[in-house]
């Protein structure tokens, strides 16, 4: 049996990540495009939980299903955090990822510190009146000093994971799914759909 899912989120990669994940176990997953309506509220909240959860309550006041969305962003130590929340606005505010890896590298220009991680925090209404549930995910590394290979999306070329010991712009979508932060908050989220929503 087929369970439904709404994902809140249009990005490609994002989508794949969380069917390859969660198909196994029975799960549809569905984007806005998907069921043909539009839902992207403004982000305005100073954490990933509160972002996650603009986004999902937004969604699920227009459709039937359970409903997750994420907040993700990369942090670079030596930058504060910097540009953690703001990770995808910063890329589109230099014109594009490739841009934002030279400004990221030029404001590390003469710091020997280029550690940094991704963060996930994912958020699952059962419906716009339920309590929301969070699923967290990190995954620790440090920043390339230039673009290496071309997978994975976002900031995945100038990455490289230390516990996968890999760069992710070069490694398959199995390895990345074994080790990226995403994919850490989903497998929590798994053990708990695998407990819950087997049942809905």
């Amino acid at each position: 049996m087929n369970i439904e899912i709404c994902l809140a989120t249009n990005n490609k990669g994002k989508l794949r990540e969380y069917r390859e994940i969660l198909a196994p176990m029975g799960f549809l997953i569905y984007s806005p495009s998907d069921i043909g309506i539009e839902s992207d509220p403004e982000e305005t909240a100073e954490t990933y939980r509160e972002n996650a959860y603009i986004k999902a309550l937004a969604l699920s006041k227009k459709v039937p299903y359970p409903v997750i969305a994420d907040d993700s962003g990369l942090e670079v130590n030596a930058l504060g955090g910097f540009p953690g929340l703001f990770s995808s606005r910063f890329a589109d505010s230099c014109g594009g990822y490739p841009a934002a890896y030279e400004e990221l590298n030029r404001r590390l220009e003469g710091k020997e510190d280029r550690s940094a991680q991704f963060r996930c925090c994912i958020c699952y209404l059962e419906n716009s009146a339920a309590k929301p549930l969070y699923f967290e995910g990190i995954c620790p590394g440090y920043l390339l000093e230039k673009a290496h290979g071309s997978n994975g999306f976002g900031y995945d070329p100038i990455f490289h994971s230390t516990e996968a010991n890999a760069d992710f712009g070069t490694v398959d979508e199995e390895t990345k799914n074994a080790f990226s932060h995403r994919s850490k908050a989903i497998a929590k989220l798994k053990i708990f759909l695998a407990i819950n929503g087997s049942s809905k």
